[in-house]
């Protein structure tokens, strides 16, 4: 072949490949109808990775953009919001283990061809987020002064900030079921719709945010209580939305009166598999609020330097949860099309496209992390604070990438009890005992911290691949 042809044919392989590219992209948005368990794994990747990036790209915008807001507020509102925030894990880790035990049922009930039965699932799911959530709601509406108190503020800051805890609180039940049912939209492979919602939840909260804390126009000026009034309402119509798509749209899950029943041994079951999600993310969340309560005797700037921190962490670590949940759909689906092999192929692929995005996120939090801090707040001592804070955490980010694809793998197959196990050994055995002995006993207050979140995030990378090789989840029955 002359040289000549040779350009002309490798000019016009590279123009199919970039028109395939921007066609799987346009796909990947609008919502694929393939079947995920017979496509080639990294276009099956691909299209499923790129809906729920983007959808925890939007939810890592509004973690950085409300805190933008509140901080304007002063040191007292932004601590006042990592201390009901760091408790409200408790509510996002019952979302999230509800909502694991959903993905692990209706993605295997799919990858079996059985989507009545994935609708079933997909109801009680709700049910039990419902009864869950009233169990939360009523103690956070009439004890929202005293949670305050107990978690280190004083009597200002709690009198002040009240009425945050108490809609976040009360109105926990858009936070569950916004896990429960994207969890069922993504688990069945419409993964687009859960892009949708989210991004509908916080554009409506990025809005109402400014003109409910400042009182922009004809708003009330409500300051951190129209903080969470703006996020409360803004999850509440996704909420919204999310049903209505379930019995009017038309994705590869459609609730109707069939499944409008209570079926208690198909809630046994939810129940069962998310024992293990629930306590592997009260593990996990809980030694986040035994951080904060360490670092909350330091002073409100220290304790707002690193709510700063975490919420810009949180920024950079969401994508990569978007991406570890691919895996876990495609566990859970070809798990279900008897491809045991496939599933684990789909987890080490998703690691290591994990380490690069979080790896070159760690690098540019390392490179300017007083400048990311200033764009919250430019109190002196609050940013020394953050700049710890994000120098710490962003230097641990390669470290404990394939972690979250790892553990994602196995709530997908429906084992929830080895990251339990995991989450046990890392965060109670290690995490907190060390971060108390070298931020109290080694006085390193806030550096001590965060090397023990580090260190411990690290450890469970490294326990969870070793345990995932074994491949006993394989052999998992859900």
């Amino acid at each position: 072949m002359s040289d000549k042809k040779f350009v002309l044919s490798l000019n016009k392989l590279k123009s199919i490949n970039r028109k395939e590219l921007w066609s799987d992209i346009k796909e990947s948005i609008a919502g694929s109808q393939r079947d995920f368990t017979e496509v080639s794994l990294g276009k099956a990747i691909f299209l499923l990775s790129i809906p729920m990036v983007l959808e925890m790209v939007m939810e890592s915008i509004f973690a950085v953009v409300d805190i933008f807001f509140v901080s304007k507020l002063g040191a007292n509102a932004v601590a006042t919001v990592g201390i009901t925030e760091s408790v409200m894990t408790v509510v996002y880790a019952i979302g999230i283990g509800l909502s694991t035990a959903t993905t692990a049922l209706v993605a295997r009930r799919i990858g079996e061809k059985k989507a009545g039965k994935a609708g079933n699932a997909a109801f009680q799911a709700i049910l039990v987020g419902l009864s869950f959530s009233i169990i939360i709601a009523l103690p956070g509406i009439f004890y929202a002064h005293e949670f305050l108190i107990l978690m280190g503020a004083d009597e200002t800051m709690a009198a002040e900030g009240a009425w945050y805890p108490k809609i976040m609180f009360g109105g926990n039940a858009v936070v569950m079921l916004l896990f429960i049912i994207n969890a069922v939209f993504r688990s069945s492979g419409d993964a687009a719709i859960s892009m949708r919602v989210l991004w509908i939840a916080n554009i409506i909260n990025l809005i109402l945010d400014p003109l409910l804390i400042f009182g922009i126009g004809p708003f009330p000026e409500l300051g951190i209580k129209g903080a969470a009034i703006a996020t409360t309402t803004g999850r509440g119509l996704a909420v919204i939305y999310q049903f209505y798509l379930l019995f009017k749209g038309n994705g590869r899950i459609h609730l109707g009166l069939k499944n409008l029943t209570v079926r208690p041994k198909v809630m046994l079951k939810i129940l069962k598999l998310s024992v293990g999600g629930i306590f592997q993310y009260l593990i996990a969340t809980s030694s986040w609020i035994v951080m904060v309560r360490l670092i909350s005797q330091f002073g409100a700037e220290v304790l707002a330097g690193y709510t700063i921190g975490i919420r810009i962490i949180i920024f950079a670590l969401l994508p990569s949860w978007g991406l570890s949940n691919a895996a876990a759909t495609l566990v859970g689906q070809n798990l279900g099309a008897k491809k045991p092999d496939r599933a684990e192929r789909s987890v080490w692929i998703t690691g290591y496209a994990n380490m690069i995005m979080m790896g070159t996120m760690g690098i540019i939090i390392l490179l300017i992390p007083e400048v990311l801090v200033r764009l919250f707040i430019q109190d002196p001592a609050v940013v020394a604070s953050g700049i710890i804070t994000l120098q710490w955490l962003g230097a641990g980010f390669i470290f404990y990438a394939f972690g979250m694809v790892v553990v994602q793998g196995f709530n997908g197959s429906g084992d929830t009890l080895t990251p339990t196990r995991i989450n046990l050994i890392c965060f109670w055995a290690l995490e907190i005992p060390l971060a108390y002995l070298l931020s109290t006993v080694f006085h390193w207050e806030l550096t001590g911290v965060c090397f023990a979140i580090v260190f411990s995030e690290s450890m469970l990378s490294v326990i969870g691949i070793y345990i995932f090789r074994k491949g006993k989840w394989k052999l998992r029955e859900v």
